[in-house]
């Protein structure tokens, strides 16, 4: 009970904070009104490792994209641009700053769940879709899965580019699941032979019958952060992946504190296998490296908080 409580006053913190802010938006001028809507980030641009852009309502149009008549004031679609030979552009709606509401809170009581994932895109999200990128041919001719995936840049990433057989992009959110089935819908061009659908999934389940055992990758970021959720996700790690040939989960997030930690623990106590390591990819250590140097994209940047850590788990 104590835990759930801590949850509830966390998932008020942030929401509170977000309410403030939109309040004290409606009080600037108009000429903040009309101009091009900020994208819901932390730290801007995170670790700059994906372009990206807003799309104008011009650019839209031309990729036969609408937004929702019920939440063009409160929303963006966002282009990135991935690093690769192809140049292969993925369109994500996603809130803008500012557009957290009540409805927010009632949906996360009601489901025992965060809103992490409509806050803002994760700079950890990026990192974990720059990585799948560079590691294509683990995920060719698979069936994935995303959990807590926010607005799935990753699962939208590994569907477009890297021929798995099929990619599941999850979230116990039933609001950020909506943005999901936009986002896969928006981009199902790209997406060639590969199978793509999203699915509402909570962590605390007792049974994941219908996909049990039926996963040979699994992909997270930044899903750690709340301990009440530790144990549910590591049974949810277990159940998913396949016990027959080899399967992995694969999840990057910051240390947190000791809540990485704490996960950890609870994914030993599980049975399953784990490990760790700080230095995975050449470019993102260097942005890593430039942060702690004081670059001043990211002020305040600090490791324990920002650098996402990569862990893989296996049984």
């Amino acid at each position: 009970m104590e835990n759930c409580k801590k949850a509830s006053s966390l998932r008020w913190g942030i929401l509170r904070r977000a309410l403030i802010s939109s309040r004290s938006s409606t009080n600037s001028d108009e000429h903040s009104k009309t101009s091009v809507k900020s994208i819901s980030r932390k730290a801007n641009q995170g670790f700059g490792l994906i372009p990206f852009h807003l799309v104008d309502d011009g650019q839209l149009k031309l990729e036969g994209l609408t937004y929702s008549s019920l939440q063009k004031a409160k929303e963006a679609c966002v282009c990135y641009t991935l690093p690769n030979q192809s140049v292969t552009k993925l369109f994500l709606f996603q809130r803008v700053d500012n557009s957290a509401n009540l409805d927010d809170f009632r949906i996360c009581n009601t489901y025992d769940i965060d809103n992490t994932g409509l806050v803002c895109s994760w700079p950890s999200e990026e990192v974990l879709a720059y990585y799948c990128l560079s590691q294509l041919d683990i995920f060719r001719s698979k069936k994935v899965i995303e959990l807590g995936s926010g607005y799935g840049l990753a699962g939208l990433l590994i569907a477009a580019v890297t021929e798995a057989l099929e990619v599941v992009i999850s979230d116990g959110n039933p609001q950020v699941v909506d943005y999901i089935q936009r986002n896969i819908n928006a981009n199902s061009s790209v997406f060639g032979t590969t199978k793509v659908k999203s699915m509402m999934l909570h962590w605390n389940q007792e049974e994941l019958l219908d996909v049990t055992n039926s996963f040979d990758i699994i992909v997270a970021s930044d899903c750690t952060f709340f301990k009440e959720f530790h144990r549910g996700l590591v049974q949810s790690v277990k159940c998913l992946l396949k016990k027959e040939g080899p399967s992995e989960a694969i999840f990057l997030g910051p240390k947190r504190g000791n809540s990485l930690a704490d996960f950890l623990t609870e994914v030993e106590k599980s049975g399953l296998q784990f490990t760790v390591d700080e230095i995975y990819d050449p470019e993102i250590w260097s942005r890593h490296e430039s942060f702690v140097n004081n670059d001043a994209t990211w002020p305040n940047y600090e490791k324990d908080h920002c650098y996402p850590l990569l862990v893989k788990i296996t049984h």
